[in-house]
């Protein structure tokens, strides 16, 4: 397997970097307003992507950018937002241990959306592994 084209290796890392996120995220809204919380990690992010940018010389000019490249990710940037001042809120008001579990059910609300607008095909793995996760999350909301 080339690890540096796997998937299936940044999805892990994907998964293993939110799991921190949860933590520190909860430790980081203690005591502040979680909105201007999130502002802050937004300004970090910024820095942090500009970084990895400008030392792998993976700078576009923006008038490279397709009109609906740029719609699309203008509108992920307005869902990403919007997900994170509710994950920061929740965290400041709830325990991780619930907050984090529940936040997972966007891979449900992604697999419908797949189904319904990216054209993708449900197999069984993934109706099951989606209907796991959603039946987790339902334990962990009603307990």
């Amino acid at each position: 397997m080339n690890f540096g084209s796997s998937w299936q290796l940044f999805a892990l890392g994907s998964a293993f970097f939110a799991g921190l996120t949860a933590i520190f995220g909860k430790f980081g809204v203690t005591g502040m307003n979680s909105n201007f919380a999130t502002f802050i990690r937004t300004i970090v992010i910024l820095f942090v992507i500009a970084a990895i940018v400008t030392l792998r010389g993976e700078w576009q000019k923006p008038a490279q950018v397709g009109a609906s490249n740029w719609l699309f990710l203008v509108l992920s940037a307005i869902a990403t937002g919007l997900s994170w001042l509710c994950y920061y809120h929740a965290l400041q008001i709830g325990p991780i241990s619930k907050v984090a579990p529940i936040d997972k059910l966007s891979v449900a609300f992604a697999i419908v959306l797949g189904l319904l607008f990216a054209g993708e095909q449900l197999t069984w793995p993934v109706a099951i592994g989606g209907s796991l996760i959603v039946a987790g999350s339902v334990v962990i909301i009603a307990f």
